[in-house]
C-alpha cells in the first residue's frame, strides 16, 4: 500500500474514532439525564401521592356543595372576564403607586394633627371637655323624664327669656346693681327725710318706676 492510501485510511479511522467517542458521550449524557429524571420522579411520587390524597379528602368535604359543572362555569366566567380582572389589577397597582406617593403627605398631616392635639392639651381644651362631661352627667342625673318633657315644651319660652336677660341694658343694670350691693354699705342711721330727699333724684324716680312696673307684672302673672 502506498503512503497516500495509508494516510487516507488513518484519517478515516480517526474520524470513526471521533464519531464513536461522540456517540459514547451522548449516550452517557442521556443516561445521566434519565437517571436525574428517575431520581426526581422517585422524589416527587410520594409528594404527588400525598397531594392527591389530601385533594381527594378536601373534595369529599365539599362535594355536596360544589359540582364539576359549577367549577367549569366559574372557570369559563373567569376566562370571559380576563380583561376586567386585568383592569382591576392595573387599578390596584395604580392605587399602590398613589399610596406610595401620598404616604409622605399623610405622615406630615399626621404629625401636624399630633402637634395640634398636643397644643390643645396644653391650652386645656381636653380638661375643659372632661369638666363639661362631668357637668353634663350631673344635669342628666338631676332631671327626670317628666322634667325633660316639660323642658322640651317650654324650651322656646326659656330661650326667649334668656335672650331678653342677655340684652346689653339688662346686663348693665345687673352689673351695676351687683357692684352697688357689694361695694356700697348703707348708712346705719337712715332718716325718713333723707329717704324723701333721695326721691327728688330723677334716677331714683326712674328706678322706682321700673320697680313698680316689675311688681305689677309679677302680680298680673
Amino acid at each position: 500500500m502506498s503512503d497516500e492510501m495509508i494516510a487516507e485510511l488513518n484519517q478515516k479511522i480517526d474520524a470513526l474514532t471521533a464519531q464513536v467517542a461522540f456517540l459514547a458521550e451522548e449516550a452517557r449524557i442521556q443516561k445521566s439525564k434519565r437517571q436525574e429524571w428517575d431520581d426526581l420522579k422517585n422524589d416527587l411520587t410520594p409528594i404527588a401521592n400525598d397531594v392527591f390524597r389530601v385533594s381527594v379528602r378536601q373534595l369529599e368535604e365539599v362535594e355536596n356543595y360544589v359540582q364539576l359543572e359549577d367549577v367549569l362555569r366559574l372557570f369559563k366566567r373567569l376566562m370571559r372576564n380576563t380583561r376586567n380582572l386585568e383592569q382591576m389589577l392595573d387599578q390596584m397597582e395604580s392605587m399602590g403607586a398613589l399610596w406610595q406617593d401620598a404616604s409622605p403627605l399623610t405622615q406630615d398631616a399626621f404629625l401636624a394633627l399630633m402637634n395640634r392635639l398636643e397644643e390643645m392639651e396644653h391650652k386645656g381644651y381636653f380638661a375643659f371637655a372632661r369638666g363639661g362631661m362631668d357637668i353634663l352627667d350631673r344635669i342628666v342625673t338631676s332631671f327626670s323624664e317628666e322634667d325633660v318633657r316639660l323642658l322640651g315644651e317650654n324650651v322656646v319660652l326659656i330661650l326667649q327669656t334668656v335672650k331678653e336677660m342677655t340684652q346689653p341694658e339688662i346686663m348693665t343694670m345687673m352689673r351695676n346693681t351687683a357692684s352697688v350691693i357689694r361695694e356700697e354699705e348703707p348708712q346705719e342711721n337712715v332718716s325718713m327725710m333723707s329717704i324723701l330727699r333721695q326721691l327728688n333724684d330723677p334716677a331714683v324716680k326712674r328706678g322706682l318706676a321700673k320697680t313698680l312696673s316689675v311688681l305689677r307684672t309679677v302680680s298680673e302673672n
